[in-house]
């Protein structure tokens, strides 16, 4: 087994339940071990960060410290998390009087942070420890036939913290091809869903998602899947206000890559999250796991 520290982040308890039901129900038939750290807190988020830097690196780096006790790379899978958590750590690197002043805070708490914290995106970690071979040797219903738009996010791949490509990422894209599906050219697979600007810049936002759902639909989707909490609930539960304000008709479904993973591994819908879903995959899955069922049972 692979261990790993793990930070949830707050999503995953919250607008992202089938995020945190999928990764806890396809961890250990890869061979991950996610040691989920105790007494975390919120990473401080992108938003803190513009009201107060120093508090916002602060918050950040108590999850840090209490993953240097640990003595494991630190795994999140939240794009933003990730960002917040990365950036943290590079900056206390580069300064040592910010490092002084965040341990003399982390002090009171009986912690201390030395900048030693590999953060991950899980994302990362099943493209490259777990690998998409190792995936596909799991896999027990192959996903033949399903045309998948990968869907990165602004955040996950972005320079100087991402691991991939920013303008041509292709880990998700190998992910998805691992378990038999198709993964669809897909332009703006890393252009931004619009964020948390749904909330003060409703308008812009809706242009935003309706562009990437436009693209997916162009290129022959029939789902949309990311590894981002904040992009999945963008994409799925605001669709039917892009269809009220662009009189549209998407019903497109947008699913984790760990939901979709553990479809082929024959994972069921409910241990996934999958009720959890507003824009229902049943339509579109059942057809695919189906034929992969038979196909499998023939084999």
């Amino acid at each position: 087994m692979k261990r790993y520290a793990y930070y949830p982040g707050c999503s995953t308890e919250s607008t992202a339940i089938g995020l945190g039901l999928s990764i806890k129900a396809v961890a250990g038939p890869l061979g991950i071990e996610l040691e989920e750290l105790e007494d975390w807190t919120c990473c401080g988020s992108v938003q803190y960060g513009s009201l107060d830097e120093l508090e916002a690196i602060l918050v950040a780096t108590r999850n840090l410290a209490l993953a240097e006790k640990k003595g494991l790379d630190l795994v999140t899978p939240c794009s933003s998390c990730f960002i917040t958590l990365t950036s943290a750590g590079l900056q206390l690197r580069k300064n040592h009087l910010l490092m002084s002043q965040v341990n003399e805070a982390l002090a009171v708490a009986n912690l201390e942070y030395h900048g030693n914290v590999p953060v991950r995106h899980l994302t990362e970690v099943l493209a490259s420890d777990v690998t998409t071979e190792v995936i596909a040797s799991n896999v027990k219903y192959r996903l033949n036939g399903l045309k998948v738009a990968p869907y990165y996010g602004c955040q996950l791949v972005r320079p100087d913290y991402g691991f991939d490509d920013p303008d041509f990422p292709r880990s998700l894209d190998r992910l998805v091809e691992s378990l038999g599906a198709e993964a669809i050219p897909f332009p703006l697979k890393s252009r931004c869903c619009g964020g948390t600007l749904v909330i003060p810049e409703e308008d812009m936002a809706l242009g935003l998602i309706r562009k990437l759902l436009d693209n997916a639909l162009e290129n022959g989707a029939q789902c949309i899947t990311t590894p981002c909490p904040l992009c999945q609930i963008n994409l799925d539960a605001y669709q039917s206000r892009v269809n009220n304000k662009f009189k549209t008709h998407y019903n497109l479904p947008v699913l984790f890559i760990t939901q979709l993973i553990g479809l082929a591994l024959g994972i069921d819908a409910v241990s996934l999250g999958l009720n959890t879903n507003i824009v229902s995959p049943g339509r579109v899955l059942d057809d695919i796991l189906g034929a992969g069922q038979e196909a499998s049972h023939g084999a």
